[in-house]
């Protein structure tokens, strides 16, 4: 019988967003029912926030989009591209095959310090990058956006601040909605030089 949904109290399991309903078994997460994922907007950014979250705590997930999701029939007709989110765990299905080809645990992450965020992503091999954002602004937006974020709530300088996040690969913009992608990495492979 599978596990129910944790409790976020649980000292033992990670907190997850609440937007998807989902079963958890040890380091497995089932979601319960069909991610409308390619209509875009709120319900992807918050599928993303959900997918970054399990990312960031090592948690191997199976989740699935609906027959006629365009993620299955007309990726390129999605207004962002997928490669964008190679790092995440790719939904089941032989349509998004180039998507669980490129996707591994480590290859788009996170790590926050005070006042700054270092961002390591190799979601392109040939160039792999590390860099760091530390203006202020830039630092506020790519936290903010750690929610998923109506691009109407946020002050001209945060919206440009997104437009320089979401240039750079670092936030996801669809349909009007913000969301942050590295996740924050909580568990490192052995050797970590790995990732």
């Amino acid at each position: 019988m599978p596990a129910a949904k944790p409790s976020l109290a649980a000292p033992d399991r990670p907190d997850l967003p609440d937007i998807l309903p989902y079963r958890m078994n040890g380091h497995h997460v089932v979601v319960i029912g069909l991610v409308p994922f390619g209509a875009g907007g709120r319900p992807t950014a918050q599928a993303v926030q959900f997918l970054r979250e399990c990312q960031s705590h090592a948690l191997t997930v199976t989740w699935s989009v609906p027959r006629d999701d365009t993620v299955r029939h007309t990726p390129a007709a999605l207004d962002f591209s997928l490669r964008l989110l190679h790092h995440l765990p790719p939904p089941d299905g032989t349509a998004v095959n180039d998507w669980r080809t490129a996707h591994e645990y480590g290859r788009f992450y996170h790590r926050q310090g005070p006042g700054f965020v270092q961002i390591k992503d190799r979601r392109d091999p040939d160039a792999a990058v590390r860099f760091t954002i530390d203006h202020p602004d830039l630092v506020s937006t790519f936290e903010s956006c750690l929610q998923p974020t109506a691009l109407d709530d946020l002050s001209g300088t945060a919206r440009e601040a997104v437009s320089v996040l979401a240039a750079e690969g670092v936030v996801l913009v669809t349909r009007g909605w913000a969301v942050t992608l590295p996740p924050r990495i909580r568990h490192w492979p052995v050797p970590d030089t790995g990732i």
